[in-house]
C-alpha cells in the first residue's frame, strides 16, 4: 500500500497527529461500528512510520500516539458515567478518558518499539503481532487489569459472519484472534509471499469457522431461563423515592415471566445490583422475590455487607420461602469504579470508604434441578480465562450487569461483545440480564439465542442451550495464546538473523 510522502516523512507534530488518527481509525473496527476494513489503512501506515523511525524511541513515540487515538475513541463512552454525577465529578469530564487512554497507550508504545529492531517486512510483522498479543495478555493483570477492547473482538460482529468470524476463540482465546488479526490487518504492507501466508490463514479461519457454525449444537439443558430487564435509569436506582417503585417492576417482571416460563424448573437471573434492599437481612423483600417467581429459583443482584461492614457486590440464590440458598460476591473489581486502587496515588477519595471489598475468586453454584451455573458480575465477563472454576466446572454461565451508567453509547455494546466471546472460549452457554440493556443469550458456540435490546423493560424465557466439552482453551488457558505471541516474536527474531546472514 502506498500512501502520500508527506505523510510518511512528517516529523515532529506533524508525525504525531498522522499517528493519533491513524490509532483512532482503528476504533472504527471495534464495536458496534466493526468497520473491519479500517485495520487494512491504519495497520501499514504504522507499518510506514516504524520503518522511516530514527530509533527505538522514535518508533515507541508513533505507537504511544497511535494507541492514544485507538483508545480514546474507543473509551469515549467512560464520560457517560461520569455525568450521571456531573455535580461531583465534573472536573474529571475532560481527564478521565484522556488519561486512561495515555496509559494504556504505553501497552502498544512498546511493542511498536520492539518491531523497530526487526526487519522489515514479514519479520518486523510477525514481532508487531506477538508483542502486541504479549502486550494485552500483561494488560489483563497489571494493575488488577483492563483488558477492554481487544482487537479480536472486532469479530464478535452480529449475525452469521460475527459466529463464523469468533469461533477461533475456542481454540486460541480473543488474545488469539488480535494475533491474528494484526497479522491480516498488516497484509497490504507485505510482499506477495507475506500477503499470501496471510491469505491461507484467512482460509484456515473462515474454514474453521463455517464448520464448527455449522456442527449440530449439543442437546439443550431440561430448564428454562427468565431473564429480567428492569430498565431502571441510574439516577433513580438509589433514589429513596423510588426504591419500592424499583422493586415492584422487578417483583413484576419476575411474575410475568415465570408464568410465561410454564412448569418444571425454572430459574429467574435479575441484573447486578437490582435489588435496592438488602436481601442479607430484609426477609420481607426475599418472601415477596420468592412469591413473585413461582417457587422458581431467583439469581438476584444486590449489594450486601460482610463481617466487617465492607460493601460487597453480591449474587443472592433465593429459593423455597425466601431462603439464601448461595452467595456469589464479585471478585474482579473495577478500578475507580468499585475501589480506590492505590497504585495511582492521586490524594483524592473517589471512592468513598475506599469502595467494595472483592470476593474469592470464580465459582460454580450448585442447586438441586438446576444445572449448575458459574456466576459472572459485569466486568468479570471482560477476563478471558478468568471466569469460570475449571475444577469444578459449570454447565453455564450467567452475566448479571448494570450498563445503564453508559447509557446508549458503544460501552454496552462493547460489553455484550467481550461476554459472547467468553461464552465461545468455554464452550458454555451464556445468559445475560442488564438493567437498561443489552440483555441476551449466547449458545456454546456464541450464537444469539435472545435479546432484549436497551431502554426496554420486559423479559425473555429461553430454554437453557447445552455445553459443549471443555474447548482446547478451557483445558489450557492463557498458555496458548502466550506461546503463540511468544512464537511469532522468534519468528521475527529468526526472520531478521537470516535476512542478516544472508545480506
Amino acid at each position: 500500500m502506498t500512501f502520500p510522502r508527506s505523510w510518511i516523512e512528517a516529523r515532529g507534530l506533524r508525525a504525531d497527529l498522522i499517528a493519533v488518527l491513524a490509532g483512532a481509525l482503528t476504533a472504527m473496527a471495534l464495536p458496534p461500528l466493526h468497520i473491519v476494513p479500517c485495520l487494512l489503512v491504519a495497520f501499514p501506515l504504522l507499518l510506514a512510520r516504524i520503518d522511516v523511525a530514527k530509533g527505538w524511541f522514535a518508533a515507541a513515540r508513533q505507537g504511544w500516539w497511535f494507541g492514544f487515538g485507538h483508545h480514546l475513541i474507543g473509551l469515549y463512552w467512560i464520560t457517560e458515567a461520569i455525568l450521571i454525577e456531573a455535580a461531583r465529578y465534573w472536573w474529571l469530564v475532560p481527564l478521565a478518558v484522556p488519561a486512561l487512554a495515555a496509559l494504556l497507550a504505553i501497552f502498544i508504545a512498546i511493542p511498536v518499539a520492539l518491531a523497530w529492531f526487526f526487519a522489515p517486512g514479514l519479520a518486523r510483522v510477525a514481532t508487531l503481532a506477538g508483542a502486541w498479543g504479549l502486550a494485552d495478555l500483561a494488560r489483563q493483570f497489571v494493575a488488577t487489569g483492563f483488558p477492554w477492547n481487544p482487537l479480536g473482538s472486532i469479530w464478535a460482529m452480529p449475525g452469521f459472519a460475527g459466529d463464523v468470524m469468533i469461533q477461533p476463540a475456542a481454540l486460541v482465546s480473543v488474545h488469539g484472534l488480535t494475533l491474528a488479526t494484526v497479522c491480516l490487518a498488516c497484509a497490504p504492507a507485505l510482499n506477495w509471499r507475506g500477503r499470501g501466508l496471510c491469505l491461507c490463514l484467512a482460509l484456515a479461519w473462515i474454514g474453521f469457522g463455517i464448520t464448527r457454525t455449522l456442527a449440530p449444537p449439543p442437546p439443550d439443558q431440561a430448564i428454562q431461563v427468565v431473564l429480567v430487564q428492569g430498565n431502571v435509569p441510574q439516577g433513580q436506582k438509589w433514589d429513596p423515592a423510588f426504591l419500592l417503585t424499583v422493586f415492584e417492576r422487578y417483583l413484576h417482571l419476575t411474575d410475568e415471566g415465570a408464568g410465561a416460563a410454564g412448569q418444571g424448573p425454572r430459574v429467574v437471573v435479575w441484573p447486578e445490583t437490582a435489588s435496592p434492599f438488602q436481601l442479607a437481612t430484609d426477609r420481607a423483600a426475599r418472601e415477596a422475590i420468592a412469591n413473585a417467581s413461582h417457587g422458581s429459583l431467583v439469581l438476584a443482584g444486590a449489594v450486601r455487607f460482610d463481617e466487617a461492614d465492607r460493601p460487597r457486590n453480591a449474587v443472592f440464590a433465593i429459593a423455597g420461602a425466601g431462603i439464601i440458598s448461595a452467595l456469589y460476591d464479585k471478585w474482579h473489581l473495577v478500578p475507580f469504579g468499585e475501589y480506590q486502587p492505590n497504585w495511582i496515588p492521586i490524594g483524592i477519595q473517589l471512592v468513598p470508604g475506599g469502595g467494595f471489598a472483592r470476593g474469592p475468586g470464580p465459582q460454580t453454584l450448585h442447586f438441586p434441578a438446576v444445572p449448575p451455573v458459574g456466576p459472572l458480575i459485569c466486568y468479570e465477563a471482560i477476563f478471558p480465562g478468568q471466569v469460570v472454576d475449571e475444577d469444578d466446572r459449570p454447565t453455564w454461565m450467567v452475566n448479571m450487569t448494570n450498563d445503564a451508567w453508559f447509557g446508549t453509547s458503544s460501552g454496552p455494546r462493547q460489553h455484550l461483545a467481550a461476554a459472547r466471546l467468553r461464552a465461545v472460549e468455554e464452550g458454555l452457554p451464556l445468559l445475560r440480564a442488564a438493567n437498561t440493556g443489552i440483555t441476551a443469550g449466547f449458545d456454546s458456540r456464541g450464537h444469539e439465542i435472545t435479546r432484549l435490546s436497551m431502554g426496554q423493560t420486559g423479559f425473555r424465557t429461553v430454554t437453557l442451550p447445552g455445553p459443549l466439552p471443555p474447548t482446547f482453551f478451557a483445558r489450557f488457558g492463557l498458555m496458548v495464546p502466550g506461546l503463540l505471541a511468544l512464537s511469532l516474536v522468534a519468528v521475527g527474531l529468526l526472520t531478521t538473523q537470516l535476512r542478516w546472514y544472508r545480506g
